[in-house]
């Protein structure tokens, strides 16, 4: 059976790798695609035995963005293709979207985007989802949805401006523009830019990193790093003491101190 989403897992190291496996369609996003998506999402997101996940893209795209041929006038089915199925529907038909924007989002542990040349409407979405983003010099990013008469519909009215600003998610929602690489990474949207051949060791390493860190700590910074984007600075300060109190109890601290002052690289087990 063919797989649409592949996954592999270095247990040595407590990471996972997801990679979108339609490169003989840039990767675009059809029903099949989200669908599996959205299931490897939930199953790393909740086996405790991986500390971080990488997305990429097989081939020459991390994700051309939706499928185009399940659209207006193309010959495939999905839920975005208007028809006879009406708007309300229509609007249903973004479950699997959801799903696999805030599965990466909202998911407890570190995701990497390791992107490896277009990301593109849904694919930059996707992308900006992420915590880390990971890139070659080959790398092209564009909200594409203002060419096809359409809504930003995964998240990015949501993400662009947090992420560039109001002026420049406007400029990228309206105009539709490419930016290039050299852009994102000056914008502070890429973490890194590598040539295309060191792209995912560099992402592996990142990864690497993450998962050796202690994991409840790390989980607990994520989740409030994502909350605190809707919370004043007090309710912010409330929550971190509570979520700092799990971790000063934490055995993961005990270790981190004892290596401390023994000098040594601490091994956080989670507890």
């Amino acid at each position: 059976m063919y797989s649409y989403v592949t996954k592999k897992v270095d247990s040595e190291q407590g990471f996972a790798t997801l990679t979108l496996n339609r490169p003989d369609r840039l990767n675009s996003l059809n029903h099949d695609l989200l669908r599996s998506f959205a299931e490897e999402l939930d199953v790393v997101a909740t086996d405790d035995s991986i500390r971080a996940v990488i997305i990429t893209g097989a081939g020459r795209a991390f994700c051309s963005g939706v499928d185009t041929d399940e659209l207006h006038g193309g010959t495939g089915e999905g839920p975005h293709k208007a028809g006879e199925i009406g708007t309300e529907n229509l609007r249903r038909g973004f479950k699997l979207a959801h799903e696999v924007i805030l599965g990466i989002y909202k998911m407890e542990k570190p995701v990497i985007a390791a992107i490896n040349g277009l990301a593109v409407g849904a694919g930059f979405d996707i992308a900006c989802a992420c915590d880390i983003r990971i890139a070659s010099n080959s790398a092209r990013f564009m909200a594409a949805y203002v060419h096809v008469g359409l809504f930003p519909g995964y998240g990015g009215t949501w993400f662009y401006p947090r992420i560039f600003g109001h002026s420049k998610a406007a400029e990228l929602m309206y105009s539709g523009n490419f930016m290039e690489v050299e852009e994102a990474k000056s914008l502070g949207f890429l973490n890194n830019v590598v040539v295309d051949s060191e792209l995912i060791t560099t992402a592996e390493k990142m990864a690497q990193r993450v998962a050796a860190g202690p994991p409840i700590a790390i989980r607990l910074a994520k989740t409030m790093m994502r909350r605190g984007m809707s919370m004043d600075l007090e309710t912010s300060l409330e929550m971190a003491a509570a979520a700092e109190s799990i971790t000063l109890s934490s055995e993961d601290h005990i270790e981190g101190m004892d290596a401390l002052r023994q000098r040594r690289r601490p091994e956080f087990k989670g507890n």
